[in-house]
């Protein structure tokens, strides 16, 4: 979340960056200033209200040395009133800290300055693009027409088991899935990633220090019994490993990479965008994850782009790269750059990574801060990014290496999969 430093010192700035989000935060700034004035107002008092407690304590005992027992009744019967003062002004303060804390929680991150204004999807910049679309006859097939010729995945079955968004992985899909997961691990480690193999529960306390909660609570399976969500993304367990803690210069970066499978509700999603893979409630995701300095942050940031792109580059699939415009960015984002590769039997392109710098925003509700060379406590910066999410990938490997002999595997798999095609 944002820094009272930050809303105290320059309001108008914050309510204007906010603006390219398509957020009006003016309201919203104006009572969280309101109640840190009134809680800084309380704390001045109850300094001056237990100052004056100590000085009449002392009164009262030199009171009593000198047998002046009315004199030191009074006074105590002042003490008494003067706490039962402070009590109300702390109780005043805990509820402008708990209301306060309500609104900084409602506040989006800044948009980074080179974020483009918009409104949705259709605002976003194209950055760069790579590869080259196959030329598919016009007998192509969609994956999901594939799957079920070839036998690969099952998405009636996994309704039968479960419901829908939930597919069953057979034979040699189950191989592909297996091969992708441990091939963008080892391409992530060979960078420099620490692999990471997290819990896929998580408590409340993980969700909100990544903003998940209470922004994207409706679309996160929660297990009522025990009160754990299950992940969205690998990003919420590895981050909040560094929860609560106060790291050195030389600690950073923080390099780590870790496979989760992932749940997400996404409620409301229908239509032929959402067929076979291009949607799911379960799917499996590889992430990476960098904390560090805030003024390695931004390097960080084009040093992780550099490598996904490098990855979605191996799979030999056409890719391009988007710059989020304001308004189709997330919650904590500073800023993003989505990956979506051309699905050639779909004519669509399908996103298959975000890669988000969140600047101090996600530190300051972690709590992930380091000292300075001064010894001074200062708040880390945290990215991160899909390499790769698997299921559109899948899609998209399906759909564009179809033959009429089968399904060609790009040659970086060819180790992992021990077969060369789905036939």
């Amino acid at each position: 979340m944002l820094t009272l430093k930050l809303l105290r010192e320059q309001p108008e700035f914050v309510v204007e960056r906010l603006a390219v989000k398509n957020f009006d935060a003016s309201k919203i700034v104006e009572q969280i200033l309101e109640q840190d004035s009134r809680r800084r107002s309380c704390q001045t008092e109850l300094d001056a209200a237990l100052s004056a407690q100590k000085t009449k304590a002392k009164e009262i005992g030199r009171l009593m040395q000198q047998g002046l027992k009315d004199e030191a009744e009074a006074a105590k019967k002042e003490v008494a009133a003067m706490k039962e003062k402070s009590k109300k002004l702390e109780a005043e303060m805990e509820e402008c800290q708990h209301r306060q804390n309500e609104l900084l929680v409602l506040l989006p991150n800044l948009p980074d300055k080179a974020v483009p204004a918009g409104r949705n999807a259709d605002d976003n910049v194209v950055v760069r693009m790579g590869g080259d679309a196959p030329e598919l006859p016009d007998t192509a097939l969609p994956h999901w027409e594939l799957a079920s010729k070839y036998d690969i995945i099952d998405f009636d079955l996994g309704v039968k088991l479960t419901g829908a968004g939930f597919p069953v992985y057979k034979g040699k899909g189950a191989r592909l899935q297996r091969a992708l997961i441990q091939y963008f691990l080892d391409f992530n480690t060979k960078a420099g990633y620490l692999e990471i193999e997290p819990p896929v529960l998580v408590n409340e306390a993980s969700g909100f220090a990544t903003g998940q909660l209470p922004d994207k609570e409706g679309q996160m399976y929660f297990a009522s019994q025990d009160k754990f969500y299950l992940v969205p993304t690998a990003e919420v367990p590895v981050t909040n490993i560094y929860r609560d803690m106060i790291l050195s210069e030389a600690d950073f970066p923080v390099k780590m990479t870790a496979y989760t499978p992932c749940f997400r509700r996404e409620a409301g999603s229908y239509g032929k965008d959402v067929r076979g893979l291009n949607r799911l409630h379960q799917f499996d995701k590889v992430e990476i994850v960098q904390l560090t300095l805030p003024e390695d942050s931004d390097r960080a940031l084009n040093e992780m782009v550099l490598h996904v792109e490098r990855l979605v580059s191996s799979l030999e699939l056409p890719y391009r790269i988007v710059r989020l415009c304001g308004g189709d960015m997330s919650f904590t984002s500073a800023i993003t750059y989505d990956f979506e590769v051309y699905s050639a039997a779909q004519g669509r392109w399908l996103e298959v990574s975000s890669v988000s710098n969140f600047k101090s925003y996600q530190a300051n509700r972690l709590k992930l801060r380091y000292k300075d060379a001064d010894g001074h406590i200062q708040l880390a910066h945290t990215l991160n990014g899909s390499s790769l999410a698997l299921p559109r990938i899948v899609a998209a490997l399906l759909e564009n290496n179809q033959t009429p002999d089968g399904i060609t595997v790009p040659k970086v798999l060819h180790e992992y999969t021990r077969f060369f095609r789905i036939d």
